[in-house]
């Protein structure tokens, strides 16, 4: 199928779904966002709010692991760490549904209510204030989730070594990435090696390791006449608590205000919990190990995510140049 056709039959898919909410024939869906998954805006003239319908991709997240999604998600707001997206319950009384037509086969399909607000300022001074705001939200979560008696089918994916950059990687090979020669990938094993001896020494204790937001950006708060949502909690689950940082900065990595942004998610976050000088000592560990992760992610997706083919063979480019930068104060 062509990559048009395949878009035609997601829209339908995405039109059916409606229906399988509750939603009047009236309602329409308009594509947002193509990424891991398809997101719309819904409209519904016999509803009072709008809605976001995420048409996930095949193959990448189980039914029960979207549920366990969701339940992180009702529990955060619920508790009161942090306010979130509300998930809407179809009428058959499933909040994950599974939808198909011809010629594409089965997706399942989440509708969550529409929030109110912008994402924050990523300019000026205001982006300051931004990561500062970041750094309060992941303490609170962090703190959240170390508290927190997960359901017994908790099921979200993990996010170690072996599983961003080892042989089970998510989202594949980093050594598949866009404009990867001989001298690229002798650095990058260089980065790869260091990385996982420092991640190997820093360990998993249940005070570093444990269920993470794992794409907190700016782009995924929204801020409404100053309170703050988060959303898109689709890459959740277990890893370094430290790791939430590195997304925060993620495409930018080599920005220079990063130190500034750096030193405003610290001050946030440390005005929420206590932040030990080991988890400060690798957070550039961190955004290293997501720079090779998003290498490996633009290589696997920039056929279909918008992103990731804008990005292409100038971020494996940009790697390289930080990976020298890295390696010149952590190797051994």
């Amino acid at each position: 199928m062509s990559a048009t056709g395949e878009q035609e039959r997601i829209d339908e898919l995405a039109a059916a779904a409606l229906g399988r909410f509750g939603l009047s024939p009236a309602a329409t869906a308009t594509l947002c966002n193509v990424s891991e998954n398809h997101t719309y805006r819904v409209d519904d003239p016999g509803s009072e709010c709008g809605y976001a319908l995420r048409v996930h991709r095949a193959g990448y997240r189980t039914a029960g692991q979207i549920e366990s999604e969701l339940q992180w998600v009702d529990a955060l707001r619920e508790d009161g760490a942090v306010d979130t997206c509300v998930p809407v319950t179809a009428p058959a009384g499933e909040r994950v549904v599974e939808v198909s037509v011809d010629g594409l086969g089965a997706r399942n399909v989440v509708l969550f209510e529409w929030l109110p607000g912008t994402e924050p300022d990523p300019e000026g001074d205001a982006v300051i204030a931004g990561f500062r705001t970041l750094g309060a939200v992941s303490a609170r979560m962090h703190a959240h989730t170390r508290a927190w008696r997960r359901p017994a089918e908790f099921d979200r994916p993990v996010w170690d070594y072996e599983r961003t950059l080892g042989a089970r990687g998510h989202w594949g090979a980093w050594q598949d990435g866009l404009g990867m020669g001989t001298d690229e990938r002798r650095l990058l094993e260089r980065l790869d090696a260091v990385i996982a001896a420092r991640l190997e020494a820093y360990g998993r204790g249940s005070d570093r390791f444990g269920l993470v937001h794992a794409d907190i950006r700016l782009a995924n708060l929204l801020v409404d006449e100053g309170h703050v949502r988060v959303i898109d909690f689709d890459d959740s689950g277990f890893a370094w608590f430290m790791y939430d940082f590195a997304t925060t900065v993620s495409f930018m990595e080599d920005h220079p205000r990063v130190p500034e942004l750096r030193a405003a998610w610290l001050e946030g976050y440390r005005s929420v919990a206590p932040l030990e000088a080991a988890d400060e000592a690798e957070l550039d560990t961190f955004v290293m190990l997501r720079r090779l992760l998003l290498v490996a992610w633009i290589g696997s997706h920039h056929t279909f995510a918008t992103e990731a083919a804008e990005l292409g063979a100038g971020f494996t480019a940009g790697t390289c140049a930080l990976a020298e930068r890295y390696l010149s104060t952590h190797s051994p």
